[in-house]
């Protein structure tokens, strides 16, 4: 990142008046100390142009060796002996045979199993550590007698499975919720000046179990045999679907995510119950392509066309834009010759063309210099946010709503080389027809026909050919559906009669979640808050590191570098787990129906998402994708196989050889696509990122080279355009061409040249405000079912309704005399009067 500090640059808007020169276009007084500056510029960009393309393939989540192991930490390393020699002791004394677990049939195994079960019963609270630390060295693959890791990851799946089947995990989650309920340790731990990773022990080691069972049982692979794969899906129903009147085990973690938040329980594990939470989520509901074939068969049978296109396979097939070369000396471009001398010679324009696209260049590096003040601002509008997002949600008022001042700089990306034809079919919205309709007939008719998309009469050929045109290209969506039927029950609840909701899992995940929704989406963003690499220690803030922070501090330097990588590991893995979480649910909740999926969306913003999103971006985020913080020796499963090598700098700086960091990449695109489910045809929310002043921010991150990350960028940018000014869009067309080449297009959006009625100013809030009401009337119809209805059918039979048992007070039988004089006796009854008037 270039020094704040630093004296601007030719360019900047303290020597600028727009055309790039340090005199403000006038002459050469400034011309050496501007070539100094554009050829000091060329070596910085240079180095980001050296960044390759990224081979990434994005999925659900990494390989599962890396899962695996990202749930240690690397404090934790010296208890996989403490787990293997809990296990041997216990072993030797329970089978009397000198074999070996992996020696032993598989019916000895289970025997084996069923007693460690028994003994996990004892009251002696350190007598069940033992026992669970013996149950996680066995899901941890009995490493002790194995040669290979490849050994070790096969015999953690084969036990993981084992102990599902015998019961360990219903065992388990037993001891949780003991655990959890457990005052002594909350009380201890918040007594202590620092919670270190001795206080949550006893939960680490349960957590560790579960969430090895649910990963390796989550894992299809063709050679399972049948057994496995019927206890997977019991497994997964077990998850789903709360069974003896308790919670899914999803709301289980949430709740201890929330309670961790409260400050009530500082010790709690939180890396271990996100990275929990998430692969349940994503065990329970399913993953990225089951969601793709949920939404093909939910379009099916809602009678929707198919989808024109598989939008995770058009997004592999994409390549990556690539940064200009640089073939000239970017600081002869202010020396060149001014354009009237040129006229009328072709290759000296064409050489101006160049010199003045390598100018750009330089422009879009200077944009971070020049933009230096507005980032700061950025960042007070960010930490405005962190300090309300327990609560404070109104951010906006803080800055008026208007477009930040134009820029003068055009993107550094070339032009990206698709094959023919754009890699997206276009969509056109019901809205846009009948609004392009609507202004057809006011130009030519004189009036409006409403919502009637069929009648052309009046209107030329050319706009039949429009409407033809524009049809063809029509896409309904199963939200468009959703929207609809919820319309037609609020207004006629009788006629049609109450809705049939199916009990998917989705389903009852959000019925468990509703009422205490605020809190889950609040906690989570306390938790990214506190991960996020840009955020500022402060005293107020959570402490997330619990569960990585030894009991004694490093006394050397090399031991203090170690914590260091392990702790900005530990905070990436959160990041990860909470981005993934977080998008899953919302695209969960989106397909099962809109409006749960904008209950969720609206609690974001609520609690600042974007705003802290936009934070997250704003640091060096190439250097976040590439940074190295991890210790391949150290990783679970290397570290159980080999001894561990004496801690030297070599052996710190001893990673992997790959281009980036996988889980920082998969977070980035995870916060993007995240940006772009809250905002996506909202406008309030646009006007958000245009406030906050997104634009640079989101810029620089298209100088990591892989395409689905660009995209998602690119998105955002789009979105924005028609707010950011004329000039801002003709500064940027390099960008302008990305977007048109990479983005999806909507036939009549006038994103790039914001002409639209949406691009006015209007009282957003309204638009807010709407859609919480349509939320919460939908919430009511579905979820409050009160017994006193004013719907409820009423009984007229005199018989019935006096043969009913009502249940009266014990003293009643008391006044009952009294009660009859006074309010049957005593009160005069004109019959005449009655029965006249019915």
């Amino acid at each position: 990142m270039d020094d704040p500090a630093a004296p601007g640059p030719v360019g900047s808007p303290a020597n600028d008046n727009g055309n790039g020169n340090g005199n403000g276009g006038k002459g050469k007084p400034g011309a050496p100390k501007g070539r100094e500056a554009f050829r000091s510029q060329r070596r910085e960009s240079e180095g980001s142009v050296d960044c390759p393309t990224l081979e990434f393939e994005y999925g659900d989540a990494d390989g599962h060796a890396a899962e695996l192991s990202e749930l240690y930490s690397y404090t934790e390393n010296l208890e996989f002996t403490t787990n293997r020699r809990c296990f041997e002791e216990d072993f030797k004394t329970q089978v009397q045979d000198t074999k070996e677990w992996l020696e032993l049939e598989e019916d000895a195994q289970k025997t084996y199993v069923m007693g460690l079960l028994d003994r996990l019963e004892v009251v002696s609270r350190e007598q069940r550590l033992k026992v669970a630390r013996a149950v996680l060295y066995l899901a941890q693959g009995t490493f002790g007698e194995c040669d290979s890791e490849v050994d070790v990851l096969h015999w953690s799946r084969y036990n993981c499975f084992l102990l599902y089947q015998m019961g360990t995990f219903s065992a388990f989650l037993e001891l949780l919720h003991m655990e959890i309920d457990n005052s002594q340790a909350s009380s201890s731990a918040l007594r202590k000046p620092a919670v270190s990773i001795a206080d949550s022990t006893e939960l680490r080691v349960l957590l560790s179990v579960m969430y090895l069972m649910v990963e390796n049982i989550r894992l299809e692979r063709e050679i399972d045999p049948c057994g496995w794969r019927t206890a997977r899906e019991t497994f997964r129903t077990e998850l789903s679907f709360s069974t003896h009147n308790e919670e899914p085990f999803a709301l289980l973690l949430f709740s201890m995510v929330t309670k961790f938040c409260s400050g009530l329980a500082p010790h709690f594990p939180i890396k271990k119950v996100l990275l929990l939470l998430w692969k349940v989520v994503m065990f329970t509901l399913g993953g990225f392509e089951h969601l793709q074939a949920l939404k093909i068969k939910k379009r099916a049978e809602l009678g929707l066309p198919p989808l024109a296109e598989d939008s995770i396979q058009v997004v592999k097939s994409m390549r990556a834009a690539s940064p200009p070369s640089y073939t000239l000396d970017l600081g002869e471009s202010q020396l060149a010759p001014p354009p009237s001398k040129l006229r009328g010679r072709r290759g000296s324009r064409r050489q101006l063309l160049t010199k003045q696209d390598s100018l750009d260049i330089y422009n879009e590096r200077d944009l971070f210099k020049t933009e230096e003040p507005a980032t700061e601002e950025d960042e007070e509008s960010a930490g405005d946010g962190e300090r309300t997002l327990d609560g404070e949600l109104d951010l906006l008022e803080q800055d008026p709503l208007v477009p930040p001042p134009p820029s003068q700089t055009p993107l550094s990306t070339d032009r990206v080389a698709f094959p023919k034809g754009l890699p997206w079919a276009p969509k056109v919205r019901q809205k846009d027809i009948e609004h392009f309709l609507e202004m057809s007939r006011n130009k030519f008719i004189g009036f409006t026909l409403g919502q009637d998309t069929d009648t052309l009469v009046g209107l030329p050929r050319p706009i039949h050919e429009s409407v033809k045109t524009l049809k063809q290209h029509k896409y309904i969506s199963i939200a468009d559906i959703q929207i609809k039927n919820e319309e037609e029950l609020e207004k006629c609840p009788m006629s049609l009669g109450e809705e049939v909701v199916p009990e998917t899992p989705c389903e009852i995940l959000y019925q468990g979640m509703l009422y205490s929704l605020p809190q889950y989406m609040i906690a989570l963003l306390k938790i990214l808050l506190a991960a996020a690499p840009t955020s500022k220690a402060k005293t107020d803030s959570i402490n997330i590191l619990a569960d990585v922070l030894p009991e004694e501090m490093p006394i050397t330097v090399l031991q203090s570098m170690k914590l260091g990588i392990d702790v900005n590991r530990h905070k990436e893995i959160i990041v990860k787990s909470i981005s993934a979480l977080l998008l899953l649910l919302l695209k969960h909740f989106k397909l099962n129906h809109i409006y749960q999926f904008e209950y969720v969306s609206q609690h974001l913003v609520f609690a600042n998402c974007i705003p802290l999103i936009l934070k997250f971006f704003n640091q060096n985020i190439l250097s976040y994708i590439t940074a190295k913080n991890s210790i391949s020796v150290l990783d679970y499963p290397c570290c159980t196989i080999q001894d561990l090598p004496e801690l030297t700098t070599e052996s710190l700086e001893a990673g992997d050889n790959s281009q980036f960091c996988w889980r920082n990449l998969f977070s980035c695109i995870n916060l993007l696509r995240l940006l772009n489910k809250l905002t996506k045809w909202k406008h309030s929310r646009t006007m958000m990122l245009v406030v906050f002043k997104s634009a640079p921010i989101l810029k620089r991150a298209l100088k990591v080279k892989q395409a689905m990350l660009q995209l998602y960028v690119l998105k955002l940018l789009k979105i924005q355009t028609k707010y950011l000014g004329r000039q801002w869009r003709k500064s940027n067309m390099k960008t302008m061409s990305a977007i048109y080449q990479k983005v999806r297009h909507r036939m009549n959006d006038d994103w790039a040249y914001g002409n639209d009625i949406d691009a006015r100013p209007w009282d957003f809030q309204a638009e807010e405000c709407t859609l919480r009401a349509n939320i919460e009337a939908f919430n009511s119809r579905r979820y409050d079912k009160p017994q006193d209805s004013e719907f409820s059918p009423v009984d007229n039979c005199l018989q019935s309704v006096l043969g009913q048992r009502l249940d009266l007070p014990e003293d009643f039988h008391y006044s009952y005399e009294l009660w009859l004089e006074r309010e049957v006796f005593s009160q005069p009854i004109c019959w005449e009067e009655l029965l006249q008037n019915h």
